[in-house]
């Protein structure tokens, strides 16, 4: 008995490989992506400081930039994890501010503690250090010293973000090659039972 050629099966492998290695493919053109943002980032870190808050709409946000800016008046704070400079873990206080009767507001970072009930009191004031990333405001002022009796939080770098897309595109291709020895071994076998 003659099995005919699996036209379906391969049609649908052939997809999959080929979808596999688009992945990997768009995987290779987030790596450069990154490549250049994280550039971006690394020649920040060395340009004179900006003002902070800025607009919460800007597309290019100078995250990593050293920035100054003045808390008017704190009037939420809340602890995250966080570490300190020297890598210790513990809690990282944030204060949202008012910056004037019309201004965006800001997040601060105002430092860090190993006790989640520290850094109470701060009244506000003038705050230097570096911008990073923040969940709800988009970005944050991270103080270069601990403020209200807390130890300086670690300062953010762009170090800090991986960089990986180029060993998920490396995933993508061995999966892909994978699945097509698999096929192939199939196909032969059933093709060499079709001949007994």
């Amino acid at each position: 008995m003659t099995r005919r050629f699996p036209v379906v099966a391969t049609l649908i492998v052939a997809i999959a490989v080929a979808t596999m290695i688009a992945l990997g493919v768009w995987q290779i053109s987030r790596a450069h992506w990154k490549e250049a943002l994280l550039a971006r980032y690394e020649a920040a870190q060395n340009l004179p400081p900006v003002a902070f808050p800025i607009a919460p709409t800007s597309a290019d946000l100078p995250l990593y930039r050293r920035a100054s800016g003045l808390c008017l008046q704190p009037v939420k704070q809340q602890a995250i994890a966080g570490e300190n400079a020297a890598g210790d873990p513990g809690f990282s206080f944030l204060v949202d501010c008012r910056t004037g009767a019309e201004g965006p507001g800001m997040r601060i970072d105002i430092g860090w503690s190993n006790n989640p009930n520290a850094g109470k009191g701060w009244r506000g004031g003038a705050v230097s250090g570096v911008l990073a990333p923040d969940r709800d405001f988009r970005v944050r002022l991270v103080s270069g010293q601990g403020l209200a009796g807390l130890a300086a939080s670690r300062v953010p770098s762009a170090h800090d973000l991986p960089n990986n897309h180029r060993s998920y595109a490396l995933q993508w291709f061995l999966f892909a090659a994978a699945a097509l020895v698999i096929y192939v071994l199939a196909l032969r076998r059933r093709l060499a039972e079709t001949r007994q």
